[in-house]
């Protein structure tokens, strides 16, 4: 016989204010509301930072946990047999749950760390104090046949703490950028919480409440085998956290295993009454498939632990197991459970429960098909549009659920008709409309994205799609992926170019101090990517060109744009490379848009020393030169000596500079030196390729000097990398410890290895504002100092449009010099007379600050026209304690 646990049996008086159905109104209301709230972020998930993650814990936090709270406590009522006490201390327990639940996710959410760290604390406090206050009831209890069902509670109320404190963790700033830390934690959490507090809650219930629901006798060996199965449960779910806190994924990949173990063994008497009593009803239909999709996330689990690279590939595979385990396994058990018990506990007569518990049934295999027909879909590698579209399909059947639901609560014995029970045939023909709408959801979502139909390895396509500007496109079985970084307020690359009909995805990474997302104008979205993490976008099958942005309010004013060009599709009808080729001949894939970053060498900003003698003999070869200019771009630069700017030549007053330049490029190019003073018409003319012309100037006068190509158009051979630096010592500069020289500029990008945009120069719609020919190349190696020593940073704005006002972070200058004299002078012996806070420069024009730091740490420098720092005029200062 199966025990009645769907209330305490009647010849037990409840205590008054305890009535059940009163309570259990008001202690499944919060369950329902996290539901809806479920509902409701699905439809508007991309307006809110960071929704997958809110997603899955609306669920998995709030409304399952919520219940497992009221449940545990009334199934320990009913097979414990003890009279019903008073239920203020659940009901307080419930308050601190939901207050705690709802903090914790406002603090990750709105980024506010002790709201995280209390509200998890609040969680792991109510289940601590759960676990204790059913371990008393447990002892005050005569023996009990299905008791090991509370010792399942027991377990799963002594783990959540620790999960707790796990996610806890997580929300500390610095968890994700120390290492592989994070990636560790995070499988440790969701092994506690996931495997711990769910699973076991969930294994513990369906023994005794499944055969309820599927109106049969549990089998004999139902408890015995549940209770030897929790002891493999909690070894496998302590030896998975174990393994993910030492770093060991080979250990980790074991635990889920002797967990997925303990779940078949407990699965086992279960599986049997479902062969004697296939399910019919909704209940135990989403309940079995709750299940199936347990056995399923643990076997690809512990997949994904023993194979994955390292730790940050764990990490991006956790996202995707995620719906698996919330949505399939959580999600699909609790509200087959409630679908089961909110008729039972509310009680008000068999009339009314049975009218209840036909709403809930309502469309039961349509639902059932919609929910796990939607996951299926969501999951496979179909195009972006299907997966939309099947996401819309699992989003109505859970509202579907939480209306009905409320229906059933709120409902009174006059607001629900009666009519008979749906015959098997009915039921039938519900879940093949369910099909239906799952096909009709695949077919409007390729009607999206027409080139989303798939081709067959190997295959001849029937016929073309139209792409974009005409002809055909075919789908061509590749996929293309590419690797993009956030940082400095740009995508790095920001530009991509693709085989039209590959299908692309898209990794990103978040190098920069803020979140970011990507967000294409075909509708497919990244999610928020916080900084040091990592995600990805599977644009589908690329027809034609594409543009992209981030969606964080500013982010796309700022620049942070992207753009997926597209190459020439291959003719239609022409045979595609797939895996049904032959050995030996396949078709190597289109090389990837743009080669990963690499390892940048930064441009040296120390000032070279003065050569000796008074005659300098120089020699500037002009050359086309592509190169770097930020990770993964490069553009076809015009450069003095191969670098942008080019050599920084150093002198005092009265030194003779001769320079010979040389142009080994291929049109004709320019010089001028600011330093000197002479008639233009010689020194300064264009030269063709393979000329050569001599330069001779005299430095009269201090100060950091332009040169650059005068070249018509001037603008476009400057911005395209033709300028440099001349620094002549002024004769009363106090000496300093250390001297550097940084030259601002403004990159007006081309397409990939092509030279600047003229576009953009005259728009004045610079993409990055750089020193030294890089963006924020000094925030990766930053320029080193000690604490006390006094250091000369001379600046020079060579644009050729922008103007700055350069700024050192947590220091001020002691002297400033520009423009041949003082703004600031220093006393004698150097002695600060006052204090500047920015030099401003504009365009050709330089200076030099002097400054010491009062400490060890780390300063950054900007240009404070802010939008220019943002776009890469940025770099630190490392600052080492004095010798």
């Amino acid at each position: 016989m199966t025990p009645s646990i769907s209330a305490a049996p009647d010849r037990r008086r409840e205590r008054p204010g305890t009535g059940r159905a009163a309570w259990h109104r008001w202690a499944n209301a919060p369950t329902l509301g996290w539901l809806l709230a479920v509902a409701l972020l699905a439809g508007a998930h991309r307006s809110v930072p960071d929704s997958g993650w809110l997603l899955t814990h609306l669920a998995l936090l709030g409304a399952a946990t919520n219940a497992i709270l009221v449940y545990s406590w009334h199934f320990a009522e009913a097979l414990l047999r003890l009279p019903v006490p008073s239920r203020r201390a659940l009901a307080a327990r419930l308050v601190l749950l939901n207050a705690g639940a709802a903090a914790a996710m406002a603090g990750v959410v709105l980024a506010l760390w002790p709201a995280a760290v209390a509200g998890a604390a609040a969680v792991g406090a109510a289940a601590a104090w759960h676990g204790a206050a059913l371990l008393v009831r447990v002892r005050k209890a005569l023996p009990s046949r299905f008791a090991s069902t509370i010792r399942y509670y027991l377990a799963a109320s002594a783990l959540l703490p620790f999960g707790a404190a796990a996610g806890a963790l997580l929300a500390l700033p610095g968890t994700d950028s120390a290492g592989d830390l994070h990636a560790r934690l995070l499988l440790a959490h969701e092994s506690i919480n996931v495997l711990g507090w769910l699973g076991l809650s969930v294994l513990g219930t369906l023994v005794t409440l499944l055969p309820t629901m599927l109106r049969t006798r549990a089998e004999d060996s139902a408890e015995p085998v549940s209770r030897r199965a929790l002891w493999i449960l909690l070894a496998g779910v302590a030896a998975t956290a174990i393994g993910a806190l030492e770093g060991n994924r080979i250990a980790a990949a074991a635990g889920v295993l002797v967990y997925l173990a303990g779940t078949v063994v407990s699965l086992v008497p279960l599986a049997r009454a479902v062969a004697r009593k296939p399910p019919v009803a909704f209940a135990p239909l989403s309940a079995v498939a709750g299940l199936v999709w347990l056995v399923a996330g643990l076997s690809r689990l512990a997949w994904l632990c023993a194979t994955a690279r390292d730790w940050d590939a764990l990490h991006l595979a956790l996202g995707g197991l995620t719906p698996v385990l919330a949505a399939g396994f959580a999600a699909q058990v609790l509200v087959g459970a409630l679908s089961y018990l909110l008729p039972v506990v509310l009680g008000g007569g068999p009339a009314l429960v049975r009218r209840r518990t036909e709403t809930l049934d309502a469309g039961a295999w349509l639902r059932a098909a919609l929910a796990n027909g939607a996951l299926v879909l969501y999951l496979l590698p179909v195009p972006s549009t299907v997966r939309v579209a099947a996401a819309v399909v699992g989003l109505i059947a859970l509202a579907a659920f939480v209306w009905l639901a409320l229906r059933a609560v709120l409902a009174r014995t006059a607001t629900l008709a009666a009519r008979p029970g749906p015959s098997l045939r009915s039921r039938l023909g519900s879940g093949a409309v369910g099909l239906a709408v799952l096909v009709a959801a695949v077919v409007s979502g390729v009607a999206a994205d027409p080139s989303a139909l798939p081709v067959a390895a190997g295959g001849t396509p029937a016929a073309g799609t139209p792409a974009a500007g005409g002809g055909a496109v075919v789908p061509t079985g590749h996929t293309t992926t590419v690797d993009v970084q956030m940082s400095g307020m740009r995508f790095v690359p920001d530009t991509v170019t693709v085989p039209a009909g590959d299908r692309l995805v898209i990794r990103l990474t978040n190098r920069d101090d803020t979140a970011h997302d990507l967000v294409l104008a075909t509708g497919q979205d990244s999610s928020r990517v916080y900084p040091g993490q990592s995600g990805e976008l599977d644009a589908g099958v690329v027809t034609r060109p594409v543009d992209g942005w981030c969606s964080v309010v500013g982010h796309r004013q700022m620049g942070m744009v992207f753009r997926v060009n597209t190459t020439d599709a291959p003719a239609s009808g022409a045979p595609q490379a797939g895996a049904g080729d032959m050995p030996g001949m396949q078709h190597a894939p289109a090389a990837p848009p743009s080669a990963s970053p690499t390892q940048h060498t930064p441009y040296s900003a120390d000032l070279p020393p003065v050569p000796a003698g008074i005659t300098h003999q120089v020699t500037l070869t002009v050359r086309d030169t592509v190169t770097e200019v930020a990770p993964g771009v490069e553009q076809a630069l015009w450069t003095y000596n191969g670098t942008a700017p080019g050599p920084v030549l150093h002198g005092r007053v009265g030194d003779r500079f001769e320079v010979t330049l040389v142009n080994d490029a291929s049109a004709g190019h320019s010089i001028d030196f600011h330093a000197g003073a002479l008639a233009p018409d010689g020194p300064m003319r264009t030269i063709d390729p393979g000329q050569q012309l001599t330069y001779t100037f005299t430095a009269t006068q201090p100060g950091i000097w332009m040169y650059h190509c005068s070249t018509m158009p001037m603008s476009l051979h400057i911005a395209n990398g033709m300028f440099g630096a001349v620094v002549i010592d002024p004769p009363d500069a106090p000496p300093v410890d250390r001297q550097f020289v940084l030259v601002q500029s403004e990159q007006y990008r081309g397409a990939q290895g092509g030279i600047a945009d003229s576009a953009k120069i005259t728009a004045g719609t610079p993409d990055a504002v750089v020193f030294n020919g890089y963006p924020n190349q000094y925030d990766a190696a930053p320029l080193a100092v000690r604490a006390g020593e006094r250091v000369r940073v001379w600046v020079l704005d060579a644009g050729p449009d922008r103007a700055t006002s350069f700024h050192v972070v947590g220091a001020q200058f002691s002297s400033v010099w520009a423009e041949g004299a003082y703004r600031l002078a220093p006393g004698a012996g150097g002695a600060p007379m006052g204090a500047s806070q920015a030099m401003d420069l504009a365009p050709a024009q330089g200076g030099f600050v002097d400054l010491s730091f009062p400490e060890a740490g780390h300063y950054p420098f900007v240009s404070h026209y802010m939008v220019d720092a943002d776009r890469g005029a940025h770099g630190v200062f490392a600052v080492a304690a004095p010798k």
